[in-house]
């Protein structure tokens, strides 16, 4: 895993068509603002893995009520 530090308006590039930009900093929490292609598909973990945690027990269910 790569650690930078950035600063307020500072921007990583990431394959040199996708921008992440510290807009600001409040406390322990930092706003980002990401520029990306339209076909680049940006999501937060967290509903990523809620969205893989539903998926598995809708098979599950399904499963159980073809048996």
């Amino acid at each position: 895993m790569l650690v930078l530090s950035r600063k307020v308006n500072e921007v990583i590039l990431i394959n040199n068509n996708i921008e992440v930009r510290i807009n600001r900093i409040e406390g322990d929490t930092v706003k980002i603002g990401i520029q990306a292609p339209k076909q680049v598909s940006i999501i937060r973990k967290e509903i990523a893995l809620d969205i893989a945690e539903i998926n598995a027990a809708s098979v599950l269910t399904t499963k159980f009520q073809n048996q």
